[in-house]
């Protein structure tokens, strides 16, 4: 493994962070949408997002708007792991993609709830955070994809029981955290002081975070019963 000290790293985590905000700024519901000569954000629940596509346009559209931003949230912070995992940070054992990964992935998340490129009004980021946590898991062991596959699978078959999509998809993005922190943790069990682990760390919160605070319409009407299904009405409040 080669060293690699921050002086040398500071301006490569400037790069990064630009070009995968811009990344996220893309927004694909927007772009299909147009194909079927409409604008995403005036139909549905006017999100331009993953979710308002399944609703407005059917399985298939939602299906390709769906994969296309996994990808987007998964291949800037893989490219990244292969530019980086035969490096460590100077002076320590602690592998610089596991935190290039995550931060790539932080900005392009970013990028996609709060794009500068349509006045900061962007998705919620569910689909791009699933490719994120996916396709950086794939790096840990090649069947994960197939685990988180396979988990991304049963949160939507919890969508479609529940019928409420935020529900179900921030409950998605807890658990594929919590898989990742928990690799961490055994990783760097012996050195939880060190700022990049913490980095490391705070970055998983962050995800979460963000996720959460772009919902947060959506929590306030769970907890009034005012929450739209996926099938676009009210959950019905108990008489």
């Amino acid at each position: 493994m080669k060293e690699l000290a921050f002086s040398s790293f500071w301006y490569w985590m400037l790069i990064m962070a630009i070009v995968c905000y811009f990344c996220g700024c893309f927004n694909f519901a927007i772009l299909i949408s147009r194909f079927k000569h409409k604008d995403i954000r005036g139909v549905g629940s006017g999100n331009p997002g993953t979710m308002n596509m399944f609703r407005e346009f059917g399985f298939g559209i939602g299906l390709i708007t769906f994969l296309s931003d996994v990808l987007k949230g998964g291949v800037p912070a893989v490219i990244s792991y292969f530019i980086f995992r035969n490096y460590v940070f100077a002076g320590t054992n602690i592998l610089v993609s596991d935190f290039t990964r995550y931060f790539c992935g932080l900005f392009v998340i970013i990028g996609h709830i709060f794009p500068v490129t349509l006045k900061f009004k962007g998705g919620k980021g569910i689909a791009s955070t699933f490719g994120l946590f996916l396709l950086c898991l794939s790096c840990e062991e090649w069947w994960f994809f197939f685990v988180g596959v396979a988990l991304i699978v049963a949160i939507a078959a919890y969508i479609l029981k529940i019928h409420w999509g935020s529900m179900g998809s921030l409950m998605g993005v807890t658990l594929f955290s919590s898989w990742q922190a928990i690799i961490f943790y055994l990783r760097y069990s012996d050195c939880f002081q060190n700022v990049w682990v913490i980095s490391m760390f705070l970055l998983l919160l962050a995800l979460n975070l963000f996720t959460w605070i772009a919902h947060h319409g959506n929590i306030v009407r769970l907890l009034t019963g005012e929450e739209r299904l996926t099938g676009g009405k009210k959950k019905k409040k108990a008489v």
